[in-house]
């Protein structure tokens, strides 16, 4: 159970094996994930917000200021994935990929923001306490925002691990998270049917108590992008690959970081090759096998050392 929450609420990004191998691509499939995702959010919360009109529901009010919080985020992730299609520079020398990364910042931002707002808005209906009416309503609002959400979570997570974006992978957290909290909604709905008034700004302030300790998976994925942190096993593959290139007879040392959704590494092999060209024959064969291995890795470089030096 424990292992199915964690890969529900904080989703690996790191295992390269379904990249996509053009960075162009990449970029625009990440594009087309953000676009739409935006805008089927958006509508979710247009129409939850017609609902909080008609119930005066601070759980529904929490929900839907946090779905508008998540369509937001899609707009600096956007302009990320475009600027990560911009070519390196002599001042950004390894191109625009982390633009990505900091979107995901402002990402973990907004959410906690949201979170807080939420708690007040729950706190303030404790102390100036309203009938929440048309209960009815309140519960097919919840479960109209769970099915946005969830819909939206899936596909920016799917998207998101096939390109290897940390910062879309943890928007799609984001909306799942979202969707909960609207199940939460159904809940409080459920409470005021059967006679609990209180149930409605209880659950919106468990809800915004469970985005923040929630946040905690999305904050460590995001920032341990940023340490160029890689995933293990994406190291031992390299290693894998390399020792069983031609030519190779051993392995020194092996870097990968990531720079948005795209690897870039490099790595010191050992080689029985007397002469430079030979050598560099080897070297170069090397880092074409690890480009093979890693669809989504842009830069790789591989300097060899004769074995008897």
């Amino acid at each position: 159970m424990k292992g199915f929450l964690y890969d529900l609420f904080v989703p690996h990004t790191h295992d390269a094996a379904d990249a996509v191998d053009d960075s162009l691509e990449a970029s625009r499939a990440g594009v087309t994930a953000v676009k739409v995702s935006m805008f089927v959010l958006l509508g979710t919360t247009l129409l939850q917000f017609g609902f909080v009109l008609f119930t005066g529901s601070v759980a529904l009010l929490a929900d839907t200021i946090h779905n508008f919080a998540d369509a937001l985020t899609a707009v600096p992730l956007w302009i990320a994935f475009v600027l990560g299609r911009r070519i390196a520079t002599r001042r950004y020398t390894y191109g625009y990929g982390r633009a990505e990364d900091l979107a995901g910042l402002f990402i973990i931002f907004v959410v906690a923001l949201s979170a807080v707002i939420a708690g007040w808005e729950a706190i303030d209906r404790f102390i100036h306490p309203r009938p929440v009416e048309n209960a009815w309503w309140l519960i097919a609002a919840g479960l109209i925002g769970f099915a946005g959400n969830e819909i939206v979570a899936i596909y920016r997570i799917r998207v998101g691990r096939k390109i290897g974006s940390a910062a879309l992978v943890a928007d799609g957290v984001h909306a799942r998270l979202d969707g909960i909290t609207s199940l939460s909604v159904v809940l409080g709905a459920i409470g005021v049917l059967l006679g609990f008034p209180l149930a409605d700004p209880i659950i919106g302030l468990l809800i915004a108590i469970s985005i923040l300790i929630l946040l905690w998976g999305t904050v460590k994925s995001v920032g341990a992008r940023l340490m160029d942190a890689v995933d293990s096993r994406l190291i031992e593959r390299v290693e894998h690959t390399l020792e069983h290139t031609t030519g190779v007879t051993g392995v020194q040392h092996v870097k990968l970081r990531w720079s948005g959704h795209r690897l870039l590494g490099a790595a010191t092999i050992i080689t029985e090759a007397v002469s430079l060209h030979d050598a560099t024959h080897v070297a170069e064969h090397a880092a074409g096998q690890v480009r093979r291995e890693l669809p989504n890795l842009d830069d790789f470089l591989v300097t060899p050392v004769n074995a008897g030096h």
